[in-house]
């Protein structure tokens, strides 16, 4: 026999004492179930590059969220689906009191006020040039523009209901201003979840699928932020900090954990990451191929972003995870 002093092997011996030394918590609280609205009524229609995932009516949003609150999920975050005849360069429909995300945040909250409704400020899906911000003739991205417009889109989104907002353009100085435009109209307590560390990653394709929302010309490379940089990302979270952001985000998830690793360790503020649709589809193909075990690599996944630092998961394995965590 060797003779050690030190077997950490002990520590592994039985589920039990597994349990005991376990160093990072999965639980459904720590989830944000991302869901798409549409129009209609008792209306679904399946999203084929994101397998179980669909654009929801109002009446089926709420019924997602009654089973998400039940599950213990935290909070949704909603996305709209809007027909293109509503969309224009100003995303003139996002102020719309009785327009679909106003109308879909309302239902919620009064049919299920326990659970945190996150609502996107961003142009793109209300946008005829399907851009994060207002697009000039010269087709360039203007970014003192854009923010105007997102101030006003927030104020939208709170009168509503909306608990917390989320900028997910990666415009500058847009996390002051709509701090600024939140508190001069009376809402200082609607929170502001900035996506810090938006990435220009190819992981977002199903997304876009989901939304129809891809650039109608050019790409996002000028404002999202280059996977290559990881410093930059620190320097935006500290910025987002500074003018106010109450948690932030690093989006996409798996590819960047250690940018979730660096931002945990850099502010103290909570951090959010995105498991990202193309994350999730790539876990359901491979599943759906035989290549993997799905409940097991999901649960793999989630745990690898929240040992990362990640305090918040938004995912679309939000249910499925949750059941397999009640079992």
């Amino acid at each position: 026999m060797m003779n050690l002093i030190l077997r950490p092997r002990r520590n592994r011996v039985s589920a039990a004492v597994r349990g005991l030394v376990c160093e990072t918590e999965l639980s459904p609280a720590h989830f944000i179930l991302p869901l798409f609205v549409h129009e209609g009524k008792n209306h679904r229609v399946a999203i084929k590059s994101m397998p179980e995932q669909f654009r929801l009516s109002r009446d089926l949003i709420v019924k997602e969220c009654r089973e998400a609150a039940k599950l213990g999920i935290s909070a949704v975050a909603l996305f709209p689906a809007l027909a293109e005849k509503l969309k224009d360069k100003t995303a003139t429909e996002s102020l719309n009191p009785n327009g679909l995300l106003q109308q879909t945040v309302k239902a919620i909250k009064d049919a299920v006020p326990e659970i945190a409704v996150i609502t996107d400020v961003a142009m793109d899906p209300y946008s005829s040039d399907g851009h994060d911000g207002y697009v000039n003739e010269n087709g360039e991205i203007e970014n003192d523009r854009t923010v105007e417009i997102l101030c006003g889109m927030s104020i939208a989104q709170a009168q509503a209901g909306a608990d917390i907002v989320a900028p997910s353009d990666m415009m500058d100085g847009r996390i002051g201003a709509i701090r600024r435009a939140l508190d001069e109209n009376g809402f200082i307590n609607t929170g502001i979840l900035a996506y810090s560390a938006k990435y220009a990653s190819a992981f977002y394709g199903p997304f876009r699928d989901a939304l129809d929302s891809a650039p109608k010309s050019g790409d996002k490379k000028t404002y999202q932020m280059n996977p290559a940089n990881s410093r930059e990302a620190i320097r935006e979270v500290q910025l987002d900090v500074a003018e106010g952001a109450d948690m932030v985000m690093v989006k996409p998830a798996l590819p960047y954990l250690d940018i979730i690793r660096a931002i945990r360790e850099a502010v103290n503020v909570p951090v959010a990451a995105y498991n990202v649709s193309g994350e999730y589809a790539m876990i359901k193909a491979a599943a759906a191929n035989g290549w993997l075990d799905e409940k097991k690599c999901m649960l793999e996944a989630l745990l690898s972003i929240r040992r990362a630092g990640a305090d918040v998961i938004l995912t679309y394995f939000a249910k499925q995870a949750a059941r397999e965590l009640q079992r």
